[in-house]
């Protein structure tokens, strides 16, 4: 029929299904952000200790490694089928998820990272009277700052995709929108939310290689080597002591 409303007809394309649901596409989208960015946060922050115990040696690194990377192998609606008698039907269970799946590929990036440190470098941080918790955080970290910073954004993409799960238990941000639209055949609504989803993802990844580019420049010289770059961390690190 001429004329005839792209919702009526239930294409796939349909800006009239954009205007007329932009508030509810609006709020899935940030509620997606919100869990995601969340459960990356929580995962970094768990990750590294775990990094550190792993670091220790094998009798540690064996089960914090062998840990996470069963975590990730548990389905999601398993669980989430865990986590409910903790959290019952809320965010904090989508949440608690996701940062348990993250924590395979952060906890072995930040550890890769801590592991390429060169020795010599740590050997010239305590000679300069670094201790342990200085030479961590204003050695080994920045340097290590490229591999950690890698692993967040292939943990915040994995984690983007992740989200919609929360659907489940009606958490999943634009995954609220697509699970009921696949079930009914709303085309329109199942393409829209997933655009957006994707879209997401390359927002993300976008912002955190901006982001990692900005706090790791060395990584960007062609002359000098690991060497090179381990000796303006210390220099850095020695200045900012000084002032």
């Amino acid at each position: 029929m001429a004329g005839q409303s792209c919702l009526v007809a239930n294409d796939w394309i349909c800006w009239e299904y954009v205007t007329s649901r932009s508030q509810e596409l609006t709020d899935a989208t940030l509620e997606h952000v919100w869990i995601t960015a969340v459960s990356v946060l929580i995962g970094i922050a768990v990750s590294l200790p775990l990094a550190l115990l792993a670091r220790r040696g094998r009798r540690w690194a064996a089960p914090v490694l062998g840990l996470t990377t069963l975590l990730y192998t548990v389905p999601s609606l398993a669980m989430f089928s865990l986590l409910l008698p903790v959290f019952g039907l809320s965010a904090a269970l989508v949440v608690t998820g996701l940062a348990l799946y993250s924590l395979t590929i952060l906890v072995r990036n930040v550890l890769a990272g801590l592991e390429a440190v060169p020795e010599e470098v740590r050997e010239a941080a305590r000679g300069m009277g670094y201790g342990a918790g200085r030479l961590l955080w204003q050695v080994e970290l920045p340097l290590a700052l490229p591999a950690l910073l890698a692993g967040v954004r292939i943990a915040t993409v994995s984690t983007v995709a992740l989200t919609t799960v929360g659907s489940i238990v009606g958490k999943g941000g634009l995954g609220n929108l697509i699970a009921p639209a696949v079930n009914s055949s709303f085309k329109a609504q199942v393409l829209t939310a997933s655009v957006l989803c994707v879209l997401l993802a390359l927002v993300a990844d976008l912002l955190l290689l901006g982001l990692q580019r900005l706090l790791t420049p060395w990584t960007r010289a062609t002359r000098g080597g690991r060497g090179a770059r381990a000796a303006r961390v210390l220099r850095t690190a020695r200045v900012a002591e000084v002032t």
